[in-house]
């Protein structure tokens, strides 16, 4: 189980491969790219540095109360596995916005799940963690956070 610790850093500085894998994102999110391959030649890093830092590089969104977050999981294809995850973040006070699970292939199933993780107590490094701990859950991935 490994311990992740999440930071602000103010964008002056940010070192600048970060700031044009956030624009890469941002232009396929607005439609300014049709693809990555489109995003990535226009803000001038390659795919592999765009798939290097995209899991680790989020943009804060200022004076918003709410706090959302997507969380991709991937879960061993065994009974209730799902429920216990669902569960987990209902007792730390988290608000899911939507879920989708792919099926099962190699009995393992990936699960994108948003929630709202204004009214979560602890820090979301612990929600992450707990997660991770539960059983038959093979990994927990901070997709994006708002």
């Amino acid at each position: 189980m490994s311990s992740e610790k999440f930071y602000i850093v103010s964008g002056r500085v940010l070192p600048e491969v970060f700031k044009k894998v956030l624009e890469v994102k941002e232009n396929l999110i607005t439609g300014k790219a049709k693809d990555i391959s489109d995003a990535v030649k226009q803000t001038g890093i390659s795919r592999s540095t765009f798939y290097k830092y995209k899991d680790y590089v989020f943009p804060m969104t200022e004076g918003i109360h709410s706090k959302k977050i997507t969380l991709v999981v991937l879960l061993s294809h065994e009974t209730g596995t799902l429920s216990k995850v669902l569960d987990c973040i209902a007792f730390n006070k988290g608000n899911i916005l939507t879920i989708s699970q792919d099926i099962p292939i190699n009995m393992a199933a990936n699960v994108t799940i948003t929630l709202d993780i204004s009214n979560v107590k602890k820090d979301l490094k612990h929600l992450v963690n707990t997660l991770r701990a539960l059983p038959n859950v093979i990994s927990v991935k901070v997709l994006a956070m708002e």
